[in-house]
């Protein structure tokens, strides 16, 4: 029977560690050429430990509203593993996949300033991945809703800002996870040796970034067939992968006063990476619930 595994459930296996050494495992195996483009429904995810090659799939099922059901199946016999919140799998892969790409490419001074445009629950695990990953200074966040703003900075010993101009002049780090239509930061408002990510990148309609900004910066995807005609991104402005990074194959930021962008748009590999973490942790402590679909 499979295992049913709630967003209440997910938070509770989910361990960020863990979660984001599956993440780097899968970018260091997995290369653009496995993508297919634009229909992300499916994916040759890479090889994670327990796991034999192409030995489990993971599928979405819309549901209403912002609520969808993931389907984790065996490989070899289509047997259904578990049903788990597609919402919470997506959620923590998206913010620590954008956590990993921030580390890989700033500037590894620990006292780094660290600003936050959007204070939801995407800048949340963003924050808590860099927590792991590395040590930062100063924490300042903004966000259109003060309140949210004020509660984010509150839980995080963060100080609040006006504005997302004033974020990027203060800051060395800046995430940006909103779903601004008119970008918030152009050139004018950055300096030199900023770092960028952007979840923005993924989603039509979506431009938290400037033209003029992306120009200058180097700009680095998770992959590069997935980008063009989805968001704010054109594929003459990528110039890399993050997998090539982490696999030496791209030096990524050489220029210490270069600026860089991370803008990811989230990989299919990414859900099964987590979803799979989740499952077998399930099971070795018993959490969730058998369902029995026949019964």
């Amino acid at each position: 029977m499979p295992r049913l595994l709630t967003r209440g459930d997910l938070d509770a296996l989910f361990e960020p560690a863990a979660c984001l050494a599956a993440l780097r495992h899968g970018f260091l195996t997995t290369g653009a050429a496995t993508a297919v483009p634009v229909q992300r429904a499916r994916t040759e995810p890479p090889l994670f430990p327990g796991t034999a090659t192409a030995s489990l799939h993971v599928v979405k099922c819309a549901g209403a509203g912002s609520r969808s059901v993931m389907c984790l199946r065996g490989g070899t016999n289509g047997e259904l593993l578990a049903l788990l919140d597609a919402a919470t799998v997506t959620a923590w892969r998206t913010g620590l996949a954008a956590a990993l790409g921030t580390h890989v490419l700033a500037h590894p001074e620990e006292g780094a300033v660290v600003g936050v445009i959007g204070a939801g629950p995407q800048a949340e695990l963003m924050l808590r991945g860099l927590d792991v990953l590395r040590p930062y200074g100063q924490l300042l966040v903004h966000d259109t809703d003060f309140d949210r703003a004020t509660d984010f900075a509150v839980r995080h010993g963060g100080k609040v800002l006006g504005s997302a101009a004033e974020i990027a002049s203060a800051a060395d780090i800046v995430l940006l996870a909103t779903w601004s239509r008119t970008p918030p930061l152009s050139l004018a408002d950055t300096r030199a040796g900023q770092h960028l990510t952007s979840l923005g990148a993924g989603e039509a309609g979506r431009r938290e970034l400037a033209p003029d900004l992306l120009d200058a910066a180097l700009v680095v995807v998770d992959d590069r067939q997935l980008v063009p005609g989805t968001g704010m991104l054109a594929l003459s402005a990528i110039d890399t992968t993050l997998g090539d990074v982490l696999r030496g194959d791209h030096p990524g930021r050489t220029d210490a006063a270069a600026r860089s962008v991370y803008a990811p748009v989230g990989l299919p590999w990414q859900d099964l990476a987590l979803a799979w973490l989740a499952y077998r942790r399930a099971e070795e402590e018993g959490v969730g619930r058998r369902v029995d679909l026949l019964g």
